[in-house]
């Protein structure tokens, strides 16, 4: 398990105490701030760790959520559009602006990681809105699943969330012809 240095303060340790644990080698130091219980640690759980104020988007939550088979290259991240440029070349960073960054956030547990990223609904509109951006086969292989799942979308919260964005009513026109 991977943990912060403010985690293993409120549990109890001091600076002195978890550098003793370093030189036992009963916790590892990934790099200041972040430390594990084991010397290989789970990349995910490390990406959550350092990028908390991030949320799986685009490929990586189409991934996540079991809508398609592909296993992006990156971990594509949304953040606020005025959070600090991630430079780490496994991720791909995606600025939201602030007023809509929150919507349709949620937590899920992956491969025994608790990880925060978007739900079904909001995916579905990130995926009409930036449809030009994806390949034409993996854009209908993501429709096509969200068809086979038609029943669960929650129409009302589609209905509130397309009303943050400045062409929601386009968007609803879109999804209701591609999907439903």
């Amino acid at each position: 398990m991977i943990y912060t240095y403010s985690e293993l303060k409120n549990n109890g340790l001091d600076n002195y105490n978890i550098n003793k644990k370093v030189e036992k080698n009963e916790l590892y130091k990934i790099e200041n701030g972040l430390y594990s219980d084991t010397e290989k640690y789970n990349q995910l759980e490390y990406i959550v760790k350092k990028y908390q104020n991030s949320i799986f988007t685009s490929e990586s939550a189409f991934f996540y959520l079991g809508l398609t088979d592909y296993i992006p290259g990156k971990y594509f991240l949304a953040t606020k559009h005025n959070a600090k440029k991630i430079e780490n070349d496994k991720i791909e960073q995606i600025f939201m602006a602030n007023h809509f960054f929150e919507t349709g956030k949620t937590e899920m547990n992956y491969n025994n990681v608790e990880i925060n990223i978007y739900n079904k609904e909001r995916m579905l509109i990130e995926l009409i809105r930036n449809k030009n951006v994806f390949a034409f086969d993996y854009y209908k292989e993501i429709i096509s699943n969200y068809r086979e799942i038609a029943d669960e979308i929650d129409m009302s919260l589609l209905a509130d969330y397309l009303e943050r964005f400045a062409n929601g009513k386009n968007i609803f026109e879109i999804i209701h012809r591609e999907v439903f």
